[in-house]
């Protein structure tokens, strides 16, 4: 049997607050495939954006293992950790996170930079890329000149050209309108169908419900971790959302 994609065990984080200390998550324990689509699912304060953090090696637990792909992560230095993050995950954020004075083509190419690719190399992965997110004709404008969904498509192309294990999206539809927020959920969709581990950090029950499997957490514990068996019908979740 092969090793899930990602092995959380006991995880826990306290943050300390001179005389207090806040714990976060205590004991989280999970499991997630590889090319699973999971939504993680909490109210504000559950614990949610620290557990995202944790996945995407951008924290590491207080205590607990934590082991993606194969290695194990949470007893790594902050240099393992960036390495692991630029080969391994594909951030996708609610900001978008773009370089303002960057056009598109140059934002989705930097991961690449840091991956010591050549220029070419970066620049054709950023044109093919983009072409699959339905940019192709919007490569060399800058953010302002792009629509919110747009640059969310930029971010998305920017999170896939390293072909990542996994598409961490926190928020992702959070700044966007809803018929935006529909077309980027179908981006996302298609990428699962591709073969990606799709991992969706929301509050939104309609957005959730494109996922596969909704871990929801509360007071930094698992409530509940279920399949979703409800079958989506993306026409009658857009009516849904634009009405």
């Amino acid at each position: 049997m092969s090793q899930p994609l990602i092995v959380l065990e006991d995880i826990c984080k306290t943050y300390d607050l001179g005389k207090v200390k806040l714990d976060v998550l205590k004991g989280v324990t999970l499991h997630i495939e590889r090319n699973e689509y999971v939504a993680i699912m909490g109210p504000s304060g559950s614990g949610k954006s620290t557990l995202m953090n944790i996945l995407g090696c951008l924290d590491k637990p207080s205590k607990g293992r934590y082991t993606l792909n194969n290695k194990r992560v949470s007893t790594m230095s902050e240099n393992e950790l960036a390495e692991v993050r630029n080969k391994e995950i594909g951030f996708v954020f609610q900001t978008f996170n773009l370089m303002a004075r960057l056009s598109a083509i140059e934002n989705v190419a930097l991961p690449l930079i840091y991956a010591a690719r050549k220029k070419h190399e970066r620049t054709k992965a950023a044109e093919e890329i983009l072409t699959a997110v339905g940019l192709g004709s919007r490569m060399t404008h800058k953010p302002n000149e792009m629509s919110g969904g747009e640059r969310q498509r930029v971010a998305v192309a920017r999170a896939l050209v390293n072909h990542p294990s996994i598409i961490l999206a926190d928020e992702p539809t959070g700044n966007l309108d809803t018929r935006t927020s529909y077309e980027i959920m179908e981006l996302f969709e298609e990428i699962h169908k591709q073969g990606n581990t799709v991992i969706i950090v929301t509050h939104e029950e309609d957005i959730a419900r494109y996922a596969k499997r909704i871990i929801r957490i509360r007071d930094g514990m698992l409530e509940s971790d279920t399949l979703n068996n409800e079958k989506l019908d993306p026409t009658a979740l857009k009516n849904k959302l634009e009405n």
